[in-house]
């Protein structure tokens, strides 16, 4: 069996790169097509045993004049490589395949659902489902997005639920003090980080703040500090996709109201390293998957997240975190205050957290799952190819 998966990064995505490693381990002939066949993951895309094709079919949405090349890109890749099954992994490059092949194309194409944002803008909800053809599905990515597509009026069958998996050996629970000891601080110092990447808001679609909740995230400090003299926190994670003013007006902001008890690490490669340093993980998302609370759970660091999207699948509350409702500073600063005075039933959220993201985003397990939709996609397609010869 033949998968094309269509990425629209090397630097980002991860979780199609483990993907496709298992799926290779598994007998598939996997063919992904990135911007770049030298650059970012390509490299290991190719030692997994992927072929990769360098070419971009994200929209052009810097320049739109180009969209119709992009498309006949879209149809000679196809053309070349025949897939049995079409695999997407973004808003973008789904809309590109779709519109550029149509939707009566004979291909099965699936569309793995990264977050739920286009899916929180009339707009491009609708525009997804119809440019959707009758060989379409979904992969969603948590019971929010599966939810959604159901009200949007996609029948069940053409939905699956799988949660995007990781490598399990990426992460450890011990911790060094090496965060710490960069940083200057005492071994006993209470750690509170953020670890994201910053997206600038989108003004397109209504955002003055930006998507994960940077903003909400340092107000909460001054908060939490009156009550925890000796806390400090840290942010984790740089501009994405050149958002270098964003960043340097998060800088100014936390540096205007924390005063020094906030730090700035910029973006960083030895994030598993870094985690079991923290005391506590806030995930101050405005939309989410499940977005930061993966990697703090599987490296044992308690969660706070906000109540949005996929971020309750697996943070529950009282059961392995805590919730917070979204942009609301002072829930977030009252919720560091109960994790750090009560460290017993943190730690237990920790340890109950940590066993339920081992068993949901095991990449072993989950490609898997991707491997029996993929089973189940091409046995319906034969069998509708099958009753349309009947009735001919």
């Amino acid at each position: 069996m033949k998968i094309l998966h269509i990425v629209k990064t090397v630097t980002g995505a991860t979780w199609v790169y483990h993907q496709v490693r298992v799926l290779c381990s598994l007998g598939f002939e996997i063919v992904v097509a990135l911007p770049s066949a030298t650059a970012g993951l390509a490299p290991k895309y190719q030692e997994a045993g992927a072929s990769v094709v360098p070419i971009n079919l994200d929209v052009p949405t810097k320049h739109p004049w180009q969209i119709s090349a992009v498309f006949k890109s879209c149809r000679t890749l196809v053309q070349t490589v025949r897939p049995d099954i079409i695999h997407t992994h973004h808003v973008g490059t789904t809309l590109v395949v779709r519109a550029a092949l149509g939707k009566s194309s004979p291909i099965p194409r699936i569309f793995q659902v990264p977050g739920p944002l286009h899916l929180e803008h009339s707009f491009f909800a609708h525009l997804d489902t119809s440019l959707a053809g009758p060989c379409d599905h979904w992969i969603a990515a948590c019971r929010w997005t599966e939810s959604k597509y159901h009200q949007l009026g996609v029948p069940s069958q053409r939905v699956s639920l799988s949660y995007p998996g990781t490598d399990l050996n990426l992460f450890t629970c011990t911790r060094k003090n090496n965060l710490r000891r960069e940083l200057r601080l005492a071994p006993d110092t209470p750690l509170v980080g953020m670890v994201c990447y910053m997206y600038a808001p989108k003004r397109f679609l209504g955002q003055t703040t930006g998507l994960k909740g940077h903003e909400d995230f340092i107000a909460a400090f001054p908060i939490a500090k009156k009550k925890f003299p000796n806390l400090h926190g840290v942010i984790i994670g740089g501009a994405w996709n050149g958002a270098k003013k964003y960043e340097n007006h998060l800088r100014e902001l936390g540096h205007r109201h924390c005063n020094g008890y906030l730090s700035f690490l910029g973006t960083r490669s030895d994030v598993p390293a870094l985690y079991p340093d923290l005391d506590l993980a806030v995930v101050p998302s405005h939309s989410e998957n499940l977005g930061g609370a993966v990697e703090p759970l599987l490296s044992g660091v308690p969660v706070i997240a906000t109540t949005v999207g996929g971020l309750p699948d697996l943070v529950q509350e009282g059961v392995s975190g805590r919730l917070v409702p979204p942009r609301n500073p002072q829930a977030i600063a009252d919720a560091i205050l109960a994790s750090l005075q009560n460290r017993a039933e943190t730690q237990r959220l920790a340890v109950a957290g940590h066993k339920m993201t081992r068993h949901l985003f095991d990449v072993e397990r989950t490609a898997r799952e991707v491997a029996q939709i993929y089973a189940a996609l091409l046995n319906g397609a034969k069998t509708h190819a099958a009753k349309a010869f009947q009735a001919a």
